[in-house]
């Protein structure tokens, strides 16, 4: 199984225009979806239209609208009980597929829901395969917070944890790498060790990979630099790697991913597809890497359902997610890149 962690879930509203954004003009939209959010639930609602056996932990009360979305759905989940609304995002979509979302900061979480929300997390995960940590943190939160739930997990597993992936920006995704701890001496299933909070897989875009390698010491680049030259950006994940990190699988929009570990480089690219909306592209990519690790998938392979997997996402309105019937693995072209 698979268990997802969303701190700051929230009912994504996707608005479809008929043309380009016209700021401070009034607009008439051609449709408008709505669909429970936030990365990590978006990656179990993936998984989950997979087939593959997934669970969401996040807070909310009971009646909140994106739980209420996630039963409709029938992803499984387990929720904090909270008292405040959980935030609404709103995606503007032009035609070609040009998004413009507005977030909302969330609700504040004192401390002692902070620590509930990890123990909840703690008990919920035992015996999975994986755990997703992702998205943005809400206010109140320390940037620190999952490198912290990384090492205690792990201190919880006794030496049988799973494997752990962080996708998130900013100073939390920072932190992962940064304030992950001093390890102990006992060595983690992929690398990474027993008592460090850093991830076992690192899904950035191009831009935050860029942030990350530079942090590492690698030669600054910006985001489109690193999408425009993924020779580039395999040397710049590799920096990434060399920090303690398992794998890192860097998305490139348009250009697809590469995936860096310590044995290997590789480029995946997928043929164009007409974009309707981005917005959980990356995190249905993230699905397909989980989805076929867990069949036993090589590294290659594993990135191949990864680039399939997005490229399907876009293909589809607002935030809907494609089940893995609905990909093109084979249409995928990989390529081995050096990671130096």
């Amino acid at each position: 199984m698979i268990v997802t962690f969303t701190a700051n879930p929230s009912l994504d509203r996707t608005v479809a225009l008929p043309g380009p954004l016209a700021r401070g003009e009034v607009q008439r939209a051609v449709s408008v979806r709505q669909e429970s959010g936030g990365k990590g639930v978006n990656v179990s609602r993936a998984l989950v239209a997979s087939g593959l056996e997934s669970l969401a932990v996040l807070p909310g009360a009971d009646s909140d609208p994106v739980l209420a979305g996630l039963r409709e759905s029938a992803v499984p989940f387990v929720s904090l009980p909270i008292d405040e609304p959980l935030r609404t995002n709103v995606a503007l979509t032009e035609p070609g597929g040009v998004t413009t979302k507005i977030n909302e900061p969330g609700p504040l979480l004192a401390a002692d829901q902070q620590e509930a929300l990890i123990k909840l997390l703690l008990e919920s995960s035992r015996g999975a395969s994986w755990v997703v940590l992702a998205g943005s943190l809400p206010p109140g939160f320390p940037d620190n917070f999952y490198a912290t739930v990384a090492r205690r997990i792990r201190e919880a597993g006794n030496g049988t944890a799973p494997l752990i992936a962080v996708d998130s920006s900013g100073a939390p995704l920072a932190a992962a790498l940064t304030d992950a701890g001093i390890p102990d001496d006992g060595t983690g299933t992929s690398g990474t060790t027993a008592g460090s909070g850093k991830p076992d897989l690192l899904k950035p875009n191009a831009e935050e990979l860029a942030e990350l390698a530079a942090a590492e010491g690698f030669a600054p680049a910006s985001g489109d630099e690193l999408e425009a030259d993924p020779a580039a950006a395999a040397a710049a994940a590799a920096a990434v790697v060399r920090s303690g990190v398992g794998a890192v699988l860097a998305t490139l929009g348009s250009k697809g991913a590469v995936l860096v570990t310590a044995d290997g480089a590789w480029l995946a690219t997928h043929p164009p597809v007409a974009a309707v909306s981005t917005v959980g592209a990356g995190d249905s990519a993230l699905a397909g890497y989980l989805l076929a690790h867990g069949r036993g998938a090589a590294p290659a392979d594993c990135l191949r359902q990864a680039v399939a997997h997005g490229a399907a996402a876009a293909s589809l309105p607002g935030s809907t997610v494609p089940a893995a019937d609905q990909t093109t693995p084979d249409a995928v072209t990989i390529t081995a890149l050096r990671k130096d």
